[in-house]
């Protein structure tokens, strides 16, 4: 039975890592379990990700951010300032 479960958790733990992949071009990229793709090589990378940054839809909201509703419409409020997580203003429900 230990060996059962120490072979599920390797093999779990071996979904995790991306795999080395190489396009129908000739090109070597990294593929990612959650469905994201990176070239292999630094500098390609590094262009890669500048040429994304210039495209609203990828500047979005960081994930600890509050606020922003429907599309980052309204204040979108980050960590670090003043009324973030400061919860409900009506002293009835503090």
């Amino acid at each position: 039975m230990l060996v059962l479960a120490a072979g599920q958790g390797f093999a779990a733990e071996l979904d995790r890592s991306p795999l080395e992949a190489v396009t129908v071009d000739g090109q070597k990229v990294r593929l990612f379990p959650n469905g994201r793709w990176e070239y292999a090589d630094a500098a390609k990378a590094a262009t890669a990700q500048q040429t994304a940054a210039q495209f609203p839809e990828n500047n979005t909201r960081p994930v600890d951010a509050q606020g922003g509703l429907f599309g980052n419409f309204g204040r979108v409020i980050m960590p670090g300032d003043k009324d973030y997580n400061r919860g409900s203003l009506n002293p009835k429900s503090r």
